[in-house]
């Protein structure tokens, strides 16, 4: 391997250093101690060069990487832009998040049936598809996605964990053969895969039939993945059957990489925002954005399992990264960009702090709960901050986020969509005050045993995320700031001359 390869295949790092870890926990795997030390160190090592990468990117704008002595569009492609570094940045810190909370919550027998590896290889998947340059490839990476969260889903062998197993592979299954029709009524209409060149195909010519169709069946199984509405029923049926790690990372991660996906497609091969090339596409996203966001959260208002509640709002959130897109403006995809940052990081939050509220209530029901604002102040504190954040209250970025996308749904035309969002953020402050009295103020009722103290490491995996959430909100103009300029990039036409790139490097 050439010094080159080291430094200028920054884009394919974050990929292969989970995936070779996974390998090695994988011969581990009676070795507990050793195999966690492992896994834990490929996340940080993971992390780095996420942040290394985001940093050629930031110099470069754009940062390539091709395998087999083939350039595109028929070799293995690593693309690195400013979305997908920034998404791969991301990705590393809530892995880490979830790493240190397993130290808690994953045990000796989880890890025997095969946690680190899984995991591991569920973040080599989601950073491949952040950074491939092939739609194909994108497609791939979200099948090894598919089988490492059906892996996680049933690490205890319960009979609910092997239902809502079957649920999320059989609505993932169809929602990859809508993806697989599109890709193939994509490829006959253009002759390649790779997204750069597939764009240029299709810029500026007037629609067709088939990239039609290819559009709204890539809509369809991003829907599924993404969990938007009316195809997001079996998500909450799903997530909350896992262990708390495992439903953290799942909720996290696996959803925003879809809406990813979307918006790369639909911005940067479809147009969205010239609206040239599939009519209606913009009309369809804002539908289901706000049937999603209204739905979402009124479903999870409903719910007293708090794995539930959370799982929901996971589905009404992602309505918000749906709208953004719907408004095919800059400004719209800038929000989203911003907006899928945060709320992959905060639900990652919110799904490990609901596991430390089990762990010390001992149940998850909400009318169980109670008192922990005396008994637990620390962990009240970091939580309020990620509730906060999610109900959209100022300076965290859960606000900034919501702020965005309603301002860019009134600057773009898109009043009702800014209604819908402006209401659907009031019912989650109503959700979120109500699940604030129930499990921190109210009087706890009478239990059998008393609060079980929440482990150290439970604390810092919400330290680290609460602090993102005041960072992004603090910091807000830098972000929003690079936001943009990764929306520019995104989308055909608009992006600035970039530095002199370096040559992408090739594998040997």
């Amino acid at each position: 391997m050439n010094a080159s390869f080291l430094v200028d295949g920054a884009a394919v790092w974050p990929v292969l250093v989970p995936l070779a870890a996974a390998a090695i926990t994988l011969l581990l795997r009676y070795h507990e101690t050793v195999q966690r030390s492992v896994m834990e160190a490929a996340v940080l090592l993971m992390l780095a060069s996420s942040v290394l990468l985001l940093g050629r990117v930031i110099s470069f704008d754009t940062v390539s990487v091709a395998f087999g002595g083939w350039g595109a569009p028929f070799g293995i492609t690593f693309v690195a832009d400013r979305l997908g570094a920034l998404g791969s940045v991301a990705v590393g810190t809530a892995a880490l998040a979830v790493a240190v909370f397993a130290r808690a919550d994953i045990r000796s027998r989880r890890r025997r049936a095969g946690f680190d590896p899984m995991f591991l290889a569920m973040l080599a998947a989601v950073n491949g598809a952040f950074l491939t340059g092939d739609l194909f490839n994108l497609y791939v990476w979200f099948e090894l996605m598919l089988i490492a969260a059906v892996g996680l889903i049933t690490l205890d062998r319960r009979a609910a964990q092997l239902d809502g197993a079957v649920r999320y592979a059989t609505l993932s299954i169809l929602g990859a053969s809508f993806i697989l029709l599109g890709i193939g009524l994509l490829y006959a209409e253009t002759g390649t895969l790779d997204l750069v060149r597939m764009a240029s195909e299709v810029a500026g010519r007037p629609p067709t039939v088939a990239r039609t169709a290819a559009a709204f069946l890539l809509l369809a199984g991003f829907a599924l993945k993404t969990g938007l509405f009316p195809l997001f029923f079996w998500l909450p049926s799903s997530y909350h059957t896992a262990p708390t790690s495992v439903s953290a990372a799942l909720a996290g991660l696996l959803t925003k990489v879809a809406f990813y996906a979307s918006l790369r497609v639909f911005v940067s091969v479809f147009g969205l925002v010239d609206g040239i090339a599939v009519p209606g596409l913009a009309t369809a996203l804002a539908l289901v954005a706000a049937a999603t966001m209204l739905v979402g959260v009124l479903a999870a208002n409903a719910q007293t399992d708090i794995r539930r509640v959370f799982a929901y709002q996971v589905t009404g959130q992602v309505g918000y990264l749906a709208a953004g897109l719907s408004i095919a403006s800059l400004a719209g995809i800038a929000a989203a960009i911003y907006y899928m940052v945060h709320t992959l990081l905060l639900q990652t939050g919110l799904f490990l702090g609901e596991g430390a509220i089990a762990r010390a209530t001992g149940s998850h029901d909400l009318r169980r709960a109670g008192g922990l604002m005396r008994l637990r102040p620390r962990f009240a504190a970091l939580y309020a901050v990620l509730l906060l954040s999610l109900a959209g209250v100022p300076p965290f970025s859960g606000f900034w986020s919501k702020f965005m996308v309603i301002d860019a749904a009134f600057r773009g035309g898109s009043t009702i969509i800014a209604l819908i969002a402006l209401a659907a953020s009031f019912l989650t402050l109503y959700g979120m005050s109500n699940l604030w009295t129930q499990v921190f103020w109210k009087t706890p009722p009478e239990r059998k045993r008393a609060v079980r103290p929440i482990p150290p490491a439970m604390l810092a995996a919400l330290t680290i995320l609460a602090a993102c959430t005041i960072g992004m909100g603090l910091f807000v103009e830098p972000v929003t700031r690079f936001a943009r300029h990764a929306a520019a990039q995104v989308t055909p036409g608009t992006e600035r001359v970039p530095s002199m790139p370096p040559p992408a490097a090739e594998a040997p």
